[in-house]
């Protein structure tokens, strides 16, 4: 079985920046693309920024030129650098991972635990 520890969430003033960090553990063969995704209460979960195994990224408008995902394929470990954070910002964000596991190489999504960021103004 796989698992996606998120770390680095918390409360941050306007302005300022947070890194968030998630590593899968487990039996793994190979990792996908691996991305963050945000919710806000009463909002749908939507995607914040992917990469993919060989380093494309993607990311929604509304975060392009403040943050910034990277990953550590030795660690199995995807990062957010987060800056110029705006209320707007503040929701649950979660960590996503395409992985295959166990000697296969079906992939499946995996989701963390989720982690708090709140932005005041």
């Amino acid at each position: 079985q796989v698992q996606l520890g998120e770390s680095g969430g918390g409360l941050v003033q306007a302005g300022g920046s947070l890194r968030l960090s998630c590593a899968a553990s487990g039996s793994i063969v190979s990792i996908r693309g691996m991305g963050w995704y945000r919710q806000a209460p009463g909002a749908q979960r939507e995607l914040v920024a992917a990469v993919t195994s060989g380093g494309s990224t993607n990311y929604a408008v509304s975060v392009k030129g403040r943050f910034t995902i990277s990953r550590d394929n030795a660690k199995n470990t995807v990062y957010l650098q987060m800056n110029s954070l705006k209320p707007e910002d503040t929701a649950v964000y979660y960590c996503n991972a395409n992985i295959a596991y166990s000697g296969s190489y079906i992939y499946l999504d995996y989701w963390g635990q989720g982690t708090q960021v709140t932005v005041s103004s």
